[in-house]
């Protein structure tokens, strides 16, 4: 990225919902979407077309490349500190086996 993402009110869609949320950032950097292997996109930046989310197809992962916790949309990203508390809540120790993700639809990710 030349300049990168910076500052408040950047557009990012999740790929699941359809749905927009209106994201605060901070980065120079992307990661290539086609350099995804066992992560699937989850969002991307309407102003730029870059990844801005991904999640593992197979293990309870998943990750966002903005500030979910400085919420300018109010709200927008609430969404993913609640699937982080059921993905902890339904670990079942160390095992290493992967979670069901059977909630994954309703969140988006």
């Amino acid at each position: 990225m030349k300049f990168g993402h910076r500052g408040a009110n950047h557009p990012v869609k999740n790929l699941q919902t359809g749905k927009i949320e209106i994201t605060s950032q901070n980065h120079g950097y992307a990661v290539d979407i086609d350099s995804l292997k066992d992560f699937r996109p989850t969002h991307v930046n309407l102003n730029d077309g870059t990844l801005e989310g991904m999640a593992h197809a197979r293990y309870p992962v998943f990750s966002v490349q903005y500030h979910p916790e400085a919420a300018p949309g109010p709200h927008d990203a609430l969404y993913l500190f609640r699937r982080f508390l059921e993905e902890v809540e339904a670990f079942h120790g160390a095992t290493g086996l992967p979670v069901e993700k059977q909630r994954a639809d309703q969140h988006g990710i």
